[in-house]
């Protein structure tokens, strides 16, 4: 299969969409579809947490989830963009960022998103996390990040943290969230990790467990959005058998490594579900040794 630079990537996503043109309908729709994107977090066992909808300027206080304040060394050394606020790259996301939230208001104001890649090495983690730190510094509104790629859990590691309790063990061991969730020091944002990596990982995403949880915390303030990083598509079948539980999806390709094969096939499986759009990373044109995003 060959590897496609950033014009091809471009054609071929384009290609992939022509017709795809009505407003996306809201929640789950099998029919629903939506254009390609142009260039304290509690369960039923817990009490909400502060109210989310704060002021620009204003740092929530938490009582129930747990502040481990991460130094900006360690996210600034992970392309964290709260840790590097001044870096070029970081007004891609902020783009990316508003794309990103006119698709969901576009969807009746919906709220899950899940982000996802064709294959491994893609930088869908990463993309995940500074988008969903992106949404927190820049809008009125808070954001709960979930790590439910349970097979190779990696988004503690950007934050340079070391939970002891993850997703997989509310799923498998009742592990209350008031355990789990942490607010690592950044305003608005907080991430409900992964845990330990886990063999059964399509079956705990597809479980009845998993489904009344997205279903809480998407009910529960509507001033929040709940970003899901999941697995690469073409790995496993966790991305298709946990993206009917949310509003909608998006992909992350990379250039000169995510095939043609790939990115087809990708988005021919999101076809019904609510896919926004894709998103190119790690190209290198323009300025030489930064990354640069595009979106469509």
């Amino acid at each position: 299969m060959r590897k496609l630079g950033t014009e091809h990537i471009e054609r071929l996503v384009r290609e992939a969409l022509q017709g795809v043109n009505k407003k996306p309908s809201s929640g789950r729709s099998k029919q629903g579809r939506a254009e390609p994107l142009p260039v304290d977090e509690p369960s039923e066992k817990e009490q909400p947490a502060p109210s989310p909808t704060i002021s620009q300027n204003d740092t929530p206080t938490y009582t129930k989830t747990k502040v481990i304040n991460v130094s900006h060394e360690v996210l600034r050394s992970n392309r964290v963009i709260a840790g590097s606020p001044r870096e070029p790259w970081v007004n891609a996301y902020k783009l990316l960022r508003t794309r990103v939230l006119q698709r969901l208001r576009e969807m009746d104001n919906a709220n899950t998103l899940a982000i996802s890649s064709p294959g491994p090495g893609a930088g869908k983690s990463l993309t995940s996390l500074n988008l969903a730190l992106s949404i927190a510094m820049e809008v009125n509104k808070t954001v709960l990040l979930v790590d439910a790629d349970l097979r190779q859990p990696s988004l503690h590691t950007y934050l340079g943290l070391e939970p002891r309790y993850g997703l997989g063990d509310y799923l498998t061991s009742g592990v209350p969230l008031e355990k789990i969730l942490i607010n690592p020091g950044i305003g608005k944002f907080v991430l409900l990790p992964a845990g330990k990596p886990r063999h059964n990982s399509t079956e705990l995403l597809a479980s009845p467990a998993m489904e009344e949880l997205v279903k809480e915390l998407k009910q529960r303030y509507r001033s929040r959005y709940i970003l899901f990083d999941l697995p690469p598509m073409l790995a496993v079948a966790d991305v298709l058998a946990f993206a009917p539980y949310v509003d909608a999806t998006m992909l992350v390709v990379e250039e000169g490594k995510s095939t043609e094969d790939e990115i087809i096939h990708s988005r021919e499986l999101l076809d019904n579900m609510n896919y926004i759009g894709t998103v190119l990373n790690k190209s290198y044109e323009g300025t030489k040794g930064n990354y640069r995003y595009y979106s469509y």
